[in-house]
């Protein structure tokens, strides 16, 4: 009983430390965006935009898989950890010269001779990335997200400082790459410090094969996930201009910036602790219950305000110039929404350690979000980004596929968790959306729109008793008494 207390304690603990991470550096980074977005135009991001493709899908090879299984095994040791960071310094290097080779080819395919030195400079981030990679890993593992609060806070200040100073001295794009770059290095050298792991002096090449029989899966999972999230930036950086581009990214990035991070800071820690109960399915069965209704409750209001008041915000903080990405914003805000069901879902079965089943569910996905991109492509970026809706509505039923069978959590199941919020959130949005038809001051609109929609969601919860409200509060109220009881 004690051991479960504490096991509670360690991941709301460790819920808290993640989420004031992500608010806290994503906070910063929010700044920065709004600060660069105002210096930059959207054809600079659109070239850098193109660029990160290519190193996604390049650190999709050096951090994942691995990772994971470093996470999900009981029992990894130092052995463990240091065989994968000298594995993944080996990936590093294979991609970076990949990439290096590559870059004249790159350039010449979008007929931007500029981007190949933009390319072979951003690259470097791989390396300090595989350093990373197994660092986050131990840190998860032991689930002292504490550390990686201070670590990502001061890389954000250091590399945000970096980009504006650079954008406001006329560097265009090479100011968001100098940026990146930045961040991978400061993020580097502080965890180096705080973490408290350094590699050591050991490789088995038996434990690196063992790890990878569980990885690969994974690995497989995520190149398939990173080359569809980016294969919208590649399509319309090849058929459409680098400023439709930079409208579109700059679109996605609000909603993602909100969702990830919210989403995020919750199945990161939900991972080690499904695993540290992989062995009883009822209890991981009330774990991702909690976690999609938590994440409902916090995420669906955000995205349907956010789309409500996504023109007079983009207005008021990046300027006209940016109004091209109102729409696709507006759109994504829908897709973003649905993570609380698929990463809670996702994250159960990669801790029943069912890798296999979640590669089979990866390919279906990606298969049905091609054929979809295929077939919207020749109507334009708006009606290929609606297409974006259907697919992810579509994934939500098939990420929760397996877990009718793995811990008999059924879709009417958690159709019945999420729907109270979606249906608070919707109405919510509805009666801030008809606000903007009221004639004010854009600022005063804003701030009108925010309140009414603070007010109108609280009030629907309250009249309505949502069960995820008051688990929330219950969270709340007993890390304040544990930390009354501390003092004393």
């Amino acid at each position: 009983m004690e051991e479960k207390k504490n096991l509670r304690s360690t991941v709301i603990s460790s819920l808290v430390w993640k989420f004031l991470e992500r608010i806290g550096t994503q906070g910063v980074q929010f700044v920065v965006s709004i600060v660069l977005a105002r210096l930059l135009l959207p054809s600079d991001y659109g070239v850098v935009t193109m660029i990160l493709v290519f190193t996604a899908i390049a650190n999709t090879f050096v951090q994942s898989g691995f990772n994971t299984s470093l996470i999900q095994k009981k029992n990894a040791d130092e052995l463990d950890f240091s065989s994968v960071f000298y594995a993944s310094m080996v990936v590093a290097v294979i991609c970076y010269l990949i990439l290096y080779i590559s870059a004249p080819f790159i350039a010449s395919f979008y007929n931007m001779p500029d981007i190949k030195s933009i390319l072979r400079v951003i690259s470097l981030t791989l390396f300090f990335g595989a350093i990373n990679s197994v660092q986050n890993a131990k840190i998860s593992k032991d689930m002292k997200f504490k550390k990686l609060f201070f670590s990502s806070l001061g890389a954000i200040i250091i590399s945000g400082t970096t980009g504006i100073v650079l954008a406001y001295l006329g560097y265009g794009p090479w100011a968001l790459v100098w940026q990146q770059l930045s961040n991978s290095i400061a993020t580097t050298i502080i965890l180096w410090f705080t973490s408290g792991w350094t590699p050591k002096l050991k490789f088995s090449f038996q434990r690196v094969k063992r790890l990878f029989s569980y990885g690969w899966k994974i690995l497989c999972s995520s190149l398939l996930d990173t080359l569809y999230q980016n294969l919208y930036n590649l399509v319309i950086g090849k058929f459409y201009t680098s400023e439709t581009l930079g409208n579109y990214n700059k679109g996605e990035q609000f909603p993602k910036l909100i969702a990830v991070n919210v989403d995020g800071a919750i199945s990161s820690v939900m991972l080690p602790a499904y695993s540290q109960e992989q062995d009883d399915k009822a209890k991981i069965k009330k774990m991702v219950r909690r976690s999609i209704v938590t994440s409902a409750l916090l995420l669906f209001p955000m995205m349907f305000g956010l789309a409500a008041v996504a023109e007079v915000l983009v207005k008021i903080l990046l300027t006209d110039k940016w109004l091209g990405c109102v729409p696709y914003m507006q759109m994504l805000c829908i897709v973003y929404a649905l993570y609380p069901i698929n990463s809670a879902n996702l994250q159960s079965i990669k801790a029943l350690g069912k890798s296999d089943y979640y590669l089979k569910l990866e390919v279906i996905k990606k298969v049905l979000g091609v054929i979809t991109l295929v077939a919207t492509l020749p109507f334009g970026v708006y009606t290929m980004a609606l297409g974006q809706v259907g697919v992810a509505l579509i994934s939500s039923f098939i990420n929760a596929f397996p877990n009718r069978k793995l811990l008999n959590y059924y879709y009417k199941e958690q159709l019945k968790d999420i729907l109270p919020n979606l249906i608070i959130s919707i109405i919510m949005f509805v009666l801030v959306y008809l606000l903007k038809f009221i004639n004010m001051n854009k600022y005063l609109l804003l701030i009108t729109q925010i309140s009414f929609g603070v007010i109108i969601y609280l009030a629907l919860i309250y009249i309505f008793k949502l069960e995820s409200f008051n688990y929330l509060i219950d969270i709340i109220k007993s890390k304040l008494k544990e930390r009354k009881s501390d003092v004393k």
